[in-house]
């Protein structure tokens, strides 16, 4: 049988402060975005920035560095898995959407 693996590597710019929730359960969840860069030529030989936003959801802290601060503009390395989730928004419309659960985050330092 065949192994399959959800891994998602992300090296990028953290675009809000995280919000910090506490659940009903005692668990915690940490939510921000994270932009990451692609540069390429267009067909007519101009460089082009095409950014990616990611969102990224932390559960109970764990992949967060200990006694770091993670804030907007923050460089991050992120490790962590896809996952896809849908809902149904106050109008009654079915809305998908696709995070990185976050389970490894380092800052990197300013260059």
């Amino acid at each position: 049988m065949e192994k399959t693996m959800n891994r998602v590597e992300l090296n990028g710019f953290v675009g809000i402060n995280p919000e910090v929730k506490t659940l009903s359960n005692g668990k915690t969840m940490t939510r921000f975005s994270l932009a990451t860069d692609e540069n390429y030529k267009d067909k007519n030989g101009e460089w082009v920035k095409d950014t990616t936003w990611h969102n990224v959801v932390v559960w109970n802290s764990k992949a967060l560095p200990e006694g770091a601060e993670v804030k907007k503009g923050s460089r991050v390395h992120l490790t962590g898995k896809l996952k896809n989730r849908q809902y149904t928004d106050k109008q009654g419309v079915v809305r998908y959407v696709t995070e990185v659960i976050g389970s490894k985050l380092e800052l990197v330092p300013a260059e």
